[in-house]
């Protein structure tokens, strides 16, 4: 599903009718001058901190053959005009309408520029001993068996290109020779280890042919050989699995698998990690691989934009998804208006307080056909609204083949027409189409099941947020920022309700909600009905939460309401120049670039805060507590939004 992303949102205060509409020529003519120059990118500003519960580690391997294509016209249909984008996105989501209504503190809000540059927003994971992932080391621990650096580079670009044909089964051949040029025994050495560390699967051989050596490299074990690295070559001394760091820029964890693969020539799926990290951000994390060497891995760090990988260990197990504590942010907030008072309620508030929990507008989508609708009709069993919401035309910031696909598709009900008008196959559009190609329209479901697992999970998990979004705002709302009887807190995994002889004994802090589901309880009080009224409402059974197909089936789970944010630090800097950077990252650490000298008396100021919060927690919320802001793409365009490189 497509999602239109903002490079920075400008987060000010609402302005009384009148003052919007005097503003309003103003408001045109700096969008314009901005446009003009050239500043009018774009990225969406919700950020979370994790997958959702449930959702397994897949990666769906890209086909190459559509792959560089797909990538550009993705890259060349990201900008666009800010005026027309902020008028597409009147019909986006607001925060009110996925049930984001209420704040818990009392200070007086202000405004600023959330991620004007991707480097103002650094995630640092959190693993499970505790430990904060950080870049700070580039060596490698080499032993006997590593080969030697001429192994990356005995071999052509041209015979690269046939061995990774050879390896894919991209073509008839069944092997291919490579001339020994120079010919020794060490030379002969070298390629026999280059094409068997590089290719996995390959096997090689020497052969002679017209009075010249040749190294001939074939298939060993079949179609199986590129899925399972050839164990023997692996020494038993060392772990199988290579942990490493990986800081990377504007890219999102699978999109950086990805491209690893591909440039490693394996399969995606021997990647292994703890949680997805942003996009639009400077990101740090843990990532293991199953049998491929540091050294091999240290080598792409030369031929990588927006990448770089370190800190390599061997060790005998891959990581697990969610199996960490949380991530640690550093965020910058640009051109910040409030007074030094009203910062320092609000961080003392963050800091002693928290913020409310909420899923952030990141997990509902962008356009006009919110995820958790399409969550809704797969729990309806609704299959024919499944398909419709998915793929019937709806207004709003859309890419220019979607929106053709999308008329098409209205037009015809032809999923092979609808498919043409779609370049970029592999988004979930595409993917429903090829289903509705595969299986015909009358078993929508199958067609549906095309759809990777954790994209179509999304969906329901999508809906329980909404779900619960909207019960959390009503206990606030009833009971305020106490526990009462018939909340209910967790003892150990297991839920139970607070009785009105024990309510003493416990805060806000200890309340948990859940997600609807058929394994869990709900509060004793106005909220538990709550819960039935809504899902009645939309024409299911909460005590019937089981579905026919069983991935689609929701077991439900507990949520604290109130996050306190741990290590909670923050500072107002001043400055002048925007597009400066305000803080040093690992990757300029270890090249020893110096922070900038910022002025005293700056012509902006910004407010820097860090702090760590636990999986699954959004920290655009904690940053919405902070500003008392909307942070929905929609309402921050109504608002006067600002484009900023």
């Amino acid at each position: 599903m497509e999602t239109v992303e903002m490079n920075s949102v400008s987060l000010k205060r609402p302005r009384s009718e009148d003052d919007v509409a005097s503003a309003d020529e103003i408001k045109r003519q700096k969008i314009l001058e901005k446009s003009q120059a050239g500043n009018n990118s774009g990225q969406n500003i919700e950020t979370v901190t994790e997958q959702p519960e449930d959702t397994k580690n897949e990666i769906i391997p890209n086909e190459e053959s559509e792959e560089q294509e797909e990538e550009e016209l993705e890259d060349s249909d990201e900008d666009g005009d800010p005026e027309s984008f902020a008028d597409m996105m009147k019909h986006g989501l607001t925060e009110s309408d996925v049930g984001i209504t209420k704040f818990v503190s009392s200070h007086k809000g202000f405004s600023g520029i959330l991620k004007e540059r991707y480097s103002d927003f650094v995630v640092h994971e959190i693993g499970k001993d505790g430990r904060v992932s950080h870049l700070d080391d580039f060596s490698v621990p080499l032993d006997d068996e590593d080969p030697s650096e001429e192994t990356f580079t005995v071999l052509s670009d041209e015979d690269k290109q046939r061995l990774e044909e050879l390896q894919l089964f991209k073509n008839k051949e069944t092997s291919v020779a490579i001339e020994v040029i120079e010919d020794t025994k060490e030379k002969r050495t070298v390629i026999h280890q280059a094409v068997k560390s590089l290719f996995p699967g390959l096997e090689t051989k020497t052969e002679d042919r017209d009075g010249k050596k040749y190294i001939i490299a074939y298939h060993a074990a079949g179609k199986k050989a590129l899925a399972n690295p050839r164990k023997h070559s692996w020494p038993k001394s060392r772990g199988s699995y290579c942990h490493f760091v990986l800081y990377k820029e504007n890219k999102d964890t699978m999109d950086a698998i990805n491209v690893l693969s591909k440039f490693l020539r394996v399969k995606p799926n021997i990647f292994s990690y703890m949680g997805t990290k942003d996009k639009r951000a400077i990101t740090v994390q843990e990532i293991a691989v199953l049998r491929i060497t540091a050294q091999r891995l240290a080598h792409l760090n030369k031929c990588l934009m927006n990448f770089k990988l370190g800190n390599f260990s061997y060790k005998n197990h891959p990581l697990k998804l969610g199996e960490l504590q949380g991530n640690h942010f550093t965020v910058v907030l640009r051109n910040i208006t409030g007074t030094d008072d009203q910062i320092e309620q609000a961080m003392h508030s963050l800091r002693e307080i928290g913020f409310i929990n909420y899923y952030g507008m990141q997990r509902f989508g962008t356009t006009a056909v919110p995820t958790y609708q399409i969550g809704r009709a797969i729990l309806q069993n609704n299959w024919n609204e499944v398909m419709d919401l998915i793929l019937k035309p709806r207004p709003g910031a859309e890419k220019g083949y979607l929106v053709k696909c999308r008329e098409e598709w209205a037009k015809t009900k032809d999923p092979a027409a609808a498919l043409k008008k779609l370049p970029v196959k592999r988004c979930v559009e595409g993917q429903l189409l090829r289903g509705l190609l595969k299986f015909g329209m009358k078993n929508i479901i199958s067609a549906f099941g095309i759809i990777p697992r954790n994209n179509r999970l999304m969906y329901i998990h999508s809906y329980q947020s909404y779900v619960w979004n909207n019960m959390v705002s009503k206990r606030i709302e009833e009971y305020g920022l106490r526990a009462v009887p018939g909340d209910l807190i967790l003892k150990g995994a297991t839920a139970v309700h607070i009785e009105e002889g024990d309510v003493d004994n416990y805060t806000i802090h200890d309340v948990v909600m859940p997600l609807p589901g058929f394994d869990v309880i709900y509060p004793k009080h106005k909220i538990g009905e709550a819960y039935k009224e809504m899902l009645v409402a939309d024409n299911l059974d909460i005590n019937n939460m089981r579905h026919k197909i069983r991935d689609y089936s929701l077991s439900g789970a507990y949520r604290k309401i109130i996050i306190r944010p741990q290590n909670v630090t923050w500072e107002v800097v001043a400055y002048d120049d925007p597009k400066i950077p305000l803080f040093t990252t690992d990757l300029d650490k270890l090249e020893g670039k110096p922070l900038p000298v910022l002025p005293t008396d700056g012509k902006f100021r910004a407010l820097k805060m860090e702090f760590s919060l636990p999986p699954s927690t959004y920290a655009t919320m904690a940053i919405r507590e902070v500003l008392k802001m909307d942070t929905s793409i929609k309402n921050q365009t109504q608002l006067n939004t600002t484009w900023l490189r």
